[in-house]
């Protein structure tokens, strides 16, 4: 497992931003979910980095990088971190939000941009309509202004599972490691903050103009509608392209990590 001390930070404009630099080669830049941090990303970053140079880091508001204090946007402190890094052009993996992070750094930012790969993801400018997606929705919406934290990580956990298990069905050393990375995060925030975040708009009509390689990594026990929104981006990016992983919902690169490592080394050897 990654420790604190592997960690570099990079004084942005903003406080520190927390990265985990290793390999050489060709660069990748993994993003990780919403409320996580870099060790989303455990079972990748060794196999990745025998070949590969290969940047993880903390988004803003996560892990161990800085809160905002003035507005911001996590494609903004991405290109400026591969910019102080003389790094890029990049092959960009994301899950979940780490997902729609890559998709706006290839519209805001295509010169830094080499390829990009979104798991359970599309753009940043997702909604849930379903029943399932905005029951958890609310329920952290209610356990947060209650700051009723154990009942948010619980609420938080379905979202590993899906809507077609229970928690109970998931690996519970998963559970655990999204637990630890969850609450290290929610713990750095205070209810009632202000939010800084800078959503970015717009983005499917630009979204065609994307010219790199994208692959849609899907987990078949995942949401209906994150999966259809992952489909929507392939159809509409020229040359995008998806797999989907069985047995696994939003997280396939921790709950079939092989299965992902062998996808993203198959698209890896295309570019």
């Amino acid at each position: 497992m990654t420790t604190a001390t592997e960690l570099r930070y990079f004084a942005s404009a903003d406080g520190d931003l927390a990265y985990r630099d290793t390999g050489s080669g060709d660069l990748l830049v993994l993003l990780h979910s919403g409320y996580a941090d870099h060790r989303v990303f455990d079972a990748q970053t060794p196999a990745l980095a025998a070949g590969h140079r290969v940047i993880a880091p903390d988004v803003r508001g996560h892990g161990a990088s800085a809160n905002a204090s003035r507005p911001f946007r996590w494609a903004d402190d991405l290109a400026a971190l591969l910019r102080h890094l003389d790094a890029g052009p990049a092959v960009l993996v994301g899950v979940s939000m780490g997902g729609g992070i890559a998709t706006d750094t290839a519209l805001e930012y295509p010169e830094l941009v080499r390829a990009v790969v979104v798991c359970g993801a599309a753009t940043s400018e997702f909604t849930y309509t379903e029943q399932w997606g905005r029951e958890i929705e609310a329920e952290f919406a209610r356990t947060l202004g209650a700051g009723d934290i154990d009942a948010w990580l619980a609420a938080f956990m379905r979202t590993a599972a899906g809507p077609h298990r229970t928690v109970d069905e998931v690996d519970p050393d998963i559970l655990r490691r999204l637990r630890e990375m969850a609450l290290g995060t929610i713990s750095k925030h205070t209810a009632g903050e202000r939010n800084w975040h800078v959503p970015l708009t717009d983005t499917w009509p630009r979204v065609p103009k994307i010219d790199v390689p994208l692959l849609a990594v899907n987990g078949t026990l995942d949401s209906a509608e994150l999966i259809a929104e992952a489909e929507r981006l392939v159809r509409t990016v020229p040359g995008g392209r998806s797999v989907t992983v069985e047995d696994a919902a939003h997280y396939p690169n921790m709950e079939r990590p092989d299965v992902f490592n062998e996808i993203l080394a198959d698209f890896l050897r295309t570019l």
